[in-house]
């Protein structure tokens, strides 16, 4: 199959699923190969998720051919396994936006198109969303059907088992299809994961079947009347030889393995489950990355990727100079102290590589967990270690953690337990927009009792950070964002740094700029800006947002203008944190400014043109500090 170059035009005539009921099978399996080139070479230039996509084109069209969206509403568990549905609901001409600042989002969203039943970004929602679209349609009194299209990593969660249980119970429409491929992000972990790998692939199962006829059809005389009652009783044989075994318990008619890339068997499948009442699991096999080979030898590096060379898969952004990303001085941080202190326990959901944790787990294998996609059971895992006296460290993206908010507060901080949140993402993510953005956690985390908040604004204060966590008493979460560092010199001994303490870069009588974490070099910037106009600027890296510095108070008391800039939303943040205390000190006559991120959910987009956007870049500080001024 060629990467590059043109079509042969099917794809240029499907403006809706409509288009596709006038197809042959052979004309379908056509167009699933010109939906992986045209996949292909948009994600070479716009990156994007590619092997999640890639594995579920032919299962995209069979769902499109056998149902009739968007009437029948087709929901995608997390959404990024969605590019080949958006370019047959009529998106096609669009495509090459994807994920581009005003573009398509590349996950569904329902302000996009009305193909999109269900705003997807994180896993594991599908069936509960489902099972709800299909209890509202039946109060409706409407007869369209539901398909929840969820991955067997997304399957490791809690939240999808909650589904199950309630949609099994209720007895409702709903064909739940398992894209069953091995991998979530990183291969899957758990007992889960080992059940649906008991597996029969078409081969076997054929050849078992085929075997078990002709020697039933042996026996004299009865032989064909044996056949038949064994064919009706062919589901339970299937049943019984595969993880339905499960489903069935959770009172879902179960069907399958099918082979997932195999359009004729999809959709006869489908259009079976489809005939169905009541709820009904259809299980595919699919590979991940299928069509393009980097992707299927390499499914979790092109799981999500930046642009690349079509021919080799190869990044085409080479900077191997640049400074080592925030991940990275984080994981081998952890390995470097996982060397001295044995009590260390690193903790993953589904990310291991991710998180910079693959060094960790390689090194130290007994104290190391990846969880799967199971965010809720991995901190509350934490708090049981942590009261046998280990020190967990637990690694998840800030968007991700939001998934276990009541255990951290009932979990962690309540009974004080030192568990260690090393929240990666923190901030603007760039292209994958809403759903992945970091903004909230200053938010949602300053609010709890007992818990210690920082934010490094370097690389080399993010080791120290750690190191200072590992040796508090309490639970403590760090937050830092995406990329790469700043390229300072990492002191080669780590020390602890006194907690609450902020760091004055540089006094100043006219403005005080309090900056935290990457919004820190930007301050220093605007600072050297307002300078050269004869400004003085006092610069502090807050470095903690709780406890903060009561000096803070006192130095804004002294110059009497302030700005506070934060990565983070308004609501509840660092600003609001600093008015807090400065009404709690009785201090007032302070003119404050606070630069953070709106009351809204920020748009896709790469993350220096969003600073730009909301005045978090150095250009965007100076003007609200001559504003101030």
């Amino acid at each position: 199959m060629s990467f590059i170059g043109g079509n042969d035009g099917l794809l240029d005539n499907i403006n809706s699923p409509d288009d596709l009921h006038g197809l042959s099978i052979g004309q379908l399996e056509a167009l699933a190969k010109e939906l992986r080139q045209r996949i292909i070479q948009t994600v070479a230039k716009t990156g994007g998720h590619l092997a999640p996509s890639l594995g579920v084109v032919e299962l995209t069209i069979a769902l499109h051919y056998v149902f009739n969206a968007p009437r029948d509403k087709i929901i995608w568990d997390v959404g990024h396994q969605a590019y080949a549905h958006k370019l047959i609901t009529g998106r096609r001409d669009q495509f090459h936006t994807l994920r581009t600042y005003g573009g398509l989002s590349g996950f569904p969203k329902r302000s996009e198109s009305p193909y999109d039943t269900f705003d997807t970004g994180h896993s594991s929602t599908s069936i509960s969303a489902g099972l709800g679209i299909s209890t509202g349609k039946a109060l409706k009194g409407e007869k369209d059907k539901v398909v929840a299209v969820i991955g067997d990593g997304s399957m490791t969660a809690g939240m999808a088992f909650e589904g199950l249980n309630q949609a099994g119970e209720t007895e409702k429409d709903l064909i739940v299809v398992l894209n069953d491929n091995a991998m979530s992000i990183a291969p899957n972990v758990g007992a889960f994961s080992s059940f649906l790998s008991r597996k029969m692939t078409g081969r076997r199962f054929v050849g078992l079947k085929r075997d078990l006829e002709n020697f039933i059809r042996s026996f004299p005389g009865v032989g064909e009347n044996i056949l038949n009652l064994v064919r009706k009783s062919e589901d339970s044989f299937i049943t019984f030889f595969t993880p339905g075994m499960l489903f069935e318990a959770f009172k879902f008619q179960y069907m399958g393995p099918i082979r997932g890339h195999r359009l004729q068997e999809l959709i006869e499948a489908l259009t079976n489950a489809k005939n169905l009442n009541g709820p009904v699991l259809v299980h595919v096999l699919t590979v991940k990355g299928k069509g393009y080979p980097p992707a299927e030898k390499d499914p979790a590096h092109f799981h999500g990727v930046g642009s690349f060379e079509i021919p080799t898969g190869t990044p085409l952004k080479h900077k191997p100079k640049s400074p080592p990303s925030y991940t990275d001085v984080f994981g081998k941080t952890m390995v470097e102290l996982g060397r001295k202190n044995n009590k260390i326990f690193a903790i993953t959901a589904a990310m291991p590589e991710g998180t910079g944790l693959t060094g960790f787990s390689e090194a130290y294998p007994e104290r190391f967990l990846d969880v799967g996609i199971a965010e809720q059971h991995a901190v509350t895992f934490a708090a049981g270690l942590a009261t046998e006296g280990f020190r967990p460290v637990v690694a998840i993206y800030s968007t991700f953690l939001q998934r276990a908010f009541d255990q951290i507060v009932h979990d962690v901080c309540m009974p004080n337990l030192p568990v260690v949140f090393a929240i990666d993402r923190g901030g603007l993510v760039g292209e994958d927009g809403p759903t992945h953005h970091g903004h909230f956690d200053i938010t949602y985390l300053r609010s709890l009792p007992n818990i210690t908040l920082m934010a490094p604004k370097d690389e080399n204060e993010l080791r120290h950070m750690i190191y200072t966590a590992l040796e508090h008493p309490g639970p403590v979460a760090i937050r830092y964002p995406r990329g790469n560092g700043l390229g300072v010199v990492c002191d080669p001994e780590l020390k602890a740094i006194a907690i609450g303490e902020a760091e004055v870069i540089k006094d100043g009588g006219e403005i005080l700029i309090i900056a935290l974490g990457n919004c820190v070099q930007p301050s220093l910037e605007a600072a050297e800006e307002l300078e050269k106009e004869g400004r003085s600027v006092a610069v502090v890296n807050c470095r903690f947002v709780k406890p903060l510095d009561k000096r803070l108070a006192d130095m804004a008391a002294r110059i009497g203008r302030v700005l506070v800039v934060e990565e983070n939303i308004r609501q509840g943040g660092l600003g609001s944190a600093f008015l807090e205390m400065l009404n709690d000190n009785g201090i007032e006559g302070v003119h404050i400014r606070r630069i953070g991120l709106p009351d809204k959910f920020i748009e896709h987009g790469p993350a220096g043109l969003l600073r730009e956007k909301y005045g978090l870049d150095a250009e965007g500080i100076v003007q609200k500090a001559r504003e101030l001024l």
